[in-house]
């Protein structure tokens, strides 16, 4: 089966896909969280995947990044709508509310964050980290929908899966990023490497430790902010995928156009057939 959207986020997409069936794949990067689930959303198909596995089984270092984001590949898709939990940074950005993010910071330190390697060099640009197209259409079904969203600001990506000191989380509000988070930014490398189109939306589910203006939030109280901000999340997909187009305009469609650097007759042959998916149509 094949799916030109792709949807990333936790389980409670299950349920909105009709006539489901459960497609598992293999990559040469190994195995993703879980078999991809290809149904009907909204009259479109569409390939889901549960980052975490299903009943969260993987920290956000052990996600299989690079099987996932091939795998979507590998099955045809052109668009991922990705939604996860983040922690707020700014007073105005309230827990419920929605950010879909424009820009990165990245704080990781244990995860690989291309497909590249092993005897193939690719260097592809990265200023701008979230198809503009995509996220403006989730922007504005996000409003349509009633969603309180803040369209634009930077997603810090840390490693985890501790949250910040109270020290980290001064200096990151000091630096000006708008949510923090643990996942979401080596989907974007990885997707942009694949030539897939990805937006983000990211799910404040509290204010980060900086905040002393109240008692801290109790994990039950997130949890349940984050349960409501999944229905809201549901409700966004269903109403941007009928506005997806058929035809992508955007610099996602050929960012691996100009990007391999090494010359073609060098690279092995096992990494060609490793990366025909990425390279195939360019070496």
């Amino acid at each position: 089966m094949a799916a030109r959207i792709g949807v990333i986020g936790g389980s409670g997409f299950y349920e909105l896909l009709k006539h489901p069936q459960r497609e598992r794949v293999t990559t040469p990067f190994g195995e993703p969280s879980d078999v991809i689930t290809i149904g009907e959303i909204a009259g479109r198909e569409v390939a889901f995947l549960p980052r975490h596995g299903k009943g969260h089984r993987i920290m956000p270092t052990d996600l299989p990044f690079q099987a996932n984001i091939l795998a979507m590949k590998q099955l045809g898709v052109q668009w991922i709508l990705s939604a996860s939990a983040v922690g707020s940074m700014q007073k105005h950005i309230k827990p419920g509310d929605i950010v879909i993010p424009d820009q990165f910071i990245d704080r990781t330190r244990q995860r690989r964050s291309t497909f590249f390697g092993d005897g193939c060099v690719a260097h592809i640009p990265f200023a701008d980290p979230v198809c503009p197209d995509l996220s403006k259409l989730l922007a504005q079904s996000g409003r349509d929908t009633g969603a309180t969203i803040h369209e634009g600001g930077t997603y810090l990506c840390m490693e985890g899966p501790q949250f910040s000191t109270r020290a980290e989380s001064h200096l990151y509000r000091g630096w000006g990023v708008e949510v923090i988070g643990m996942t979401n930014l080596q989907e974007a490398k990885l997707a942009r490497e694949a030539e897939i189109c990805y937006a983000v939306m990211a799910l404040s589910t509290d204010y980060d430790c900086w905040y002393e203006g109240e008692e801290e939030v109790s994990i039950m109280q997130v949890m349940e902010t984050m349960d409501n901000n999944v229905f809201k999340a549901i409700e966004i997909v269903e109403t941007v995928l009928p506005r997806i187009p058929e035809k992508r305009e955007c610099i996602c469609a050929s960012a691996m156009e100009y990007g391999i650097i090494t010359a073609p007759e060098l690279i092995p042959a096992q990494t060609k057939e490793k990366l025909k998916d990425i390279i195939g149509k360019y070496v």
